[in-house]
């Protein structure tokens, strides 16, 4: 088994933005961008949609308070978002 870390962070600044944009596609109904935005503003995190691209480009850090932030707003453990448990 390979580095999870190198494997996943090669070329990107997180881990977690693919799985943003999976949680996002995935939820009945879809999350859009400014959906998951309005409910991160709900649990007291700011974020800009460029930022939120950002992110879900892996072309900007995530903090580990925005990951479970995230994990909140998207209802999935911030374990899954790290890629600890597939």
């Amino acid at each position: 088994m390979g580095n999870i870390f190198y494997d996943l962070c090669v070329e990107s600044k997180n881990i977690v933005g693919n799985r943003i944009v999976e949680a996002r596609r995935k939820a009945k109904p879809l999350i859009t961008q400014r959906d998951l935005i309005a409910r991160l503003q709900v649990l007291g995190m700011k974020i800009e949609q460029s930022a939120l691209s950002k992110i879900e480009h892996g072309q900007r850090p995530v903090t580990d308070m925005e990951v479970v932030a995230f994990a909140r707003a998207l209802k999935v453990p911030a374990s899954w978002l790290l890629h600890l448990d597939s």
